[in-house]
């Protein structure tokens, strides 16, 4: 490979950090064709973008971006054929690898930098799994905050009409 090509795929895959910071570091070797194809197919259908790069050039984009000392971890265990899976929602990877380990046995889990926190090793894929994107935690706050007013609302419509009327009526008297 041209150092013109490996320059362009450095910049290919910086474009890409920049674009969705977290990534999975996967082991898929052993996969058929067949098998790669799906779980290609797997990953575009949940927005996750798999690309196969050597480590040397991974590594050179992380060092482009100035983030080689925040994924050292991930880094490190960059030995062998590595697949990286970028994506936006945190958890949507480790689902998928969990999903596919399951079936296939591959792809498996070497490590992660996932919302700027590293996760090394396929024992860390359950709490990968867990991790709540940002449209779920929307979900959780909207939640929890109205589950003050349900609890209000319930509460007067469980006592009836009448308690409140002769709430409202004691009230008017009194002044």
């Amino acid at each position: 490979m041209r150092k013109e090509e490996k320059a362009q795929i450095i910049d290919q895959v910086a474009a890409l950090l920049e674009e969705t910071p977290n990534f999975y570091v996967t082991d898929i070797s052993g996969l058929n064709a067949e098998k790669t194809s799906e779980l290609r197919r797997a990953c575009f259908g949940k927005e996750i973008k798999l690309l196969v790069v050597k480590n040397t050039l991974f590594v050179k984009a992380l060092e482009k971006l100035g983030r080689q000392e925040a994924a050292a971890p991930v880094i490190n265990i960059m030995e062998g054929p590595s697949a990286i899976m970028f994506t936006t929602t945190p958890n949507a990877p480790a689902k998928l690898i969990k999903e596919f380990g399951e079936k296939m046995g591959k792809p498996v889990l070497k490590g992660a930098f996932v919302q700027d926190c590293p996760y090394i090793g396929a024992e860390n894929l359950e709490t990968l799994v867990n991790i709540k994107s940002r449209e779920e935690l929307i979900g959780d706050i909207i939640g929890l905050l109205q589950s003050p007013a349900r609890n209000v609302i319930s509460a007067l419509q469980a006592s009836g009409g009448g308690k409140i009327a002769g709430l409202v009526k004691t009230l008017s008297e009194k002044e």
